[in-house]
């Protein structure tokens, strides 16, 4: 089987990127064509198909594949692949294209990167995704709950023509195509590659892990991590390359590159480990390591699992002749031994061995909150690289989100602690009230389902800018929707703490409390659309705080925020 694996490894790779002469043309074109603005994870996919990483699709998946991969793991050529890779849009964006079409692919900014031929739109059924892809619907899952809240309701399918790679302005020479790869690992001589991917730093049981591997494989390592934060818990990118860097200086000289991948994970567990060994075979690698819980979201607040630790093993070890790369299964956790000072396969502790282990949710949690990291589970210079990158929590930034009823109390709650933290002093404090917010940064939006949604998203993203430079912002809008408000602290959370005030002042009290009549006028239909009279409020399910001001002081409202603050660790 290995000669069959290694035949296949060097199969031809796609390259959708055109020549010059081509590339014009399509400039050219592209100012009569109807665009399509990408966002992060659609430039992710477009960038590995016009690269080659994503070898043999020449371009978005059509209808016929998108089923045949559902279905049965398969393009329609008989061809192993396991996931979707699919342009979505939105409704009106679907009725405005038709099959037989061109149309320009561009970044945020405006340029033009390919140019996608359109050969099929079809509705999404993002139930039956979900539960194919995903095994489940609940939207704890992060990559269900991208799918539900975060992508169209249509696809476009059809190939794809590039004119440029997306640009990137970070950590340039540790970005290549698989083309340079490829031939890197010509010049150097390197016949046996063996992949690790990653969206973790590596500490000492992962360090561990690569090196058994390259022994296993009698071959180098590309230690191949995503650059893209895979969920809101993960470390940010560019803490985690320097630690990357860090830790390759305890590899053997030249048995090691580093290399960045520019992938969307979805966090599909065992369908996902088939597709990032396939991308290791399009990047060059004879082997890929495939650990426990690989691709997986890991374990919910709540302590559940979305699929068996050892599953992406078994698939991808399953699938193996398939894949066309050979897998270096890790099945067992790595532990690591006191009287050994080192790491090693459970299996093999020796016997009244005293074994420490801590989870990766574990180290996050210790991490954001400034605890100490044990020395046993990291290196010193990964540490110090994570403590500059996230400082202990009163040193962090943080946002506090206030949402309630409209005369609920937040606005003076909120004024309250603006005082008291800004007499505390030793970050600065933004007050983002929602009033405020209407007339300085919203004042052309009206009181729709929609306008209130952008007015809330345009104060989560104040806050997230305030807390990612390590400032205090305290906002207070009514929020009513649960799925904005979610939105709002996964984007926050990337930076720092989020801290939600639910003040559930109940309807009545705040309708006596009606001090600029707005509940008698929606009473009375003459303002329609009033949270808690004809538009819903959407109470939070765990707020970190919660405030019932009926029969509360203001001062005593905000002392509860204060003590919570305390308690967590953000003020001293």
């Amino acid at each position: 089987m290995m000669d069959r694996i290694l035949a296949a490894h060097g199969g031809e790779l796609v390259n959708l990127v055109v020549d010059e002469a081509r590339a014009q043309m399509l400039r050219d074109l592209s100012r009569t064509l109807p665009s399509l603005t990408l966002n992060a994870r659609q430039l992710s996919d477009l960038e590995l198909l016009l690269n080659g990483a994503f070898s043999p699709l020449r371009g978005f998946m059509t209808n016929a594949d998108y089923e045949s991969v559902l279905d049965r793991m398969q393009l329609q050529n008989g061809l192993l692949w396991p996931l979707p890779i699919c342009l979505d849009v939105s409704e009106a964006e679907a009725r405005s294209l038709d099959a037989g079409q061109s149309v320009a692919l561009r970044d945020v900014e405006g340029f033009m990167l390919a140019v996608l031929h359109v050969e099929d739109i079809w509705p999404i059924d993002k139930l039956r995704e979900a539960e194919i892809i995903y095994g489940t619907t609940d939207t704890a899952h992060p990559g269900v709950d991208a799918l539900f809240h975060g992508t169209g309701t249509h696809y476009v399918g059809g190939t794809v023509e590039g004119v440029q790679l997306p640009l990137h302005f970070a950590f340039k020479r540790l970005r290549h195509t698989p083309h340079e790869m490829r031939a890197l690992f010509k010049k150097l001589g390197w016949r046996r590659i063996v992949g690790f991917q990653t969206r973790n730093p590596v500490h000492r049981a992962q360090f561990e892990m690569t090196l058994r591997a390259m022994d296993r494989a009698k071959a180098n390592l590309l230690l191949h991590p995503v650059a893209r934060r895979a969920m809101p818990g993960d470390i940010d990118y560019y803490t985690r390359i320097r630690c990357y860097q860090a830790v390759s200086r305890y590899y053997p000289p030249n048995m090691m590159l580093l290399s960045l991948l520019p992938l969307a994970m979805r966090l599909a567990g065992p369908r996902e480990a088939l597709l990032h060994a396939l991308i290791r075979k399009n990047y060059g690698c004879t082997h890929f390591i495939v650990g426990r819980d690989h691709a997986s979201p890991g374990v919910t607040p709540d302590g559940r699992r979305f699929y068996d630790p050892e599953a992406a093993v078994q698939t991808a070890l399953e699938h193996q002749e398939a894949l066309g790369i050979e897998i270096v299964p890790f099945e067992e956790e790595m532990v690591y031994v006191y009287e050994e000072d080192a790491y090693m396969p459970a299996r093999e502790v020796p016997p009244q061995s005293t074994i420490k282990t801590m989870s990766l949710e574990e180290f996050h949690r210790r991490l954001r909150e400034g605890k100490r990291v044990p020395e046993w589970f990291s290196f010193p210079e990964v540490i110090e690289e994570l403590q500059r990158g996230y400082p202990p929590r009163h040193k962090q930034g943080f946002t506090i989100f206030c949402t309630g009823l409209s005369g609920a109390g937040k606005s003076t709650i909120a004024r309250i602690l603006y005082a008291r933290l800004l007499e505390m002093g030793g970050r600065p404090v933004t007050l983002l009230d929602g009033d405020v917010v209407r007339r300085n940064l919203s004042s052309e939006l009206g009181f729709s389902k929609e306008h209130r949604d952008i007015n809330v998203r345009r104060i989560g993203f104040v806050a997230s800018e305030i807390t990612k430079n390590r400032g205090i912002a305290i906002c207070a809008p009514i929020a009513p929707y649960a799925a904005t408000r979610r939105q709002i602290r996964s984007l926050i959370e990337k930076y720092g703490g989020f801290v939600e005030v639910y003040v559930a002042t109940p309807l009545e009290v705040c309708e006596s409390r009606d001090r600029k009549g707005l509940y008698a006028k929606a009473r009375a239909g003459l303002i329609k659309g009033f949270t808690g009279i004809d538009d819903p409020y959407e109470p939070p399910s765990a707020p970190e705080v919660l405030i019932d001001t009926t029969e509360l002081t203001p001062d005593e409202a905000a002392q509860e925020v204060l003590l919570y603050l305390e308690r967590a660790g953000y003020i001293k």
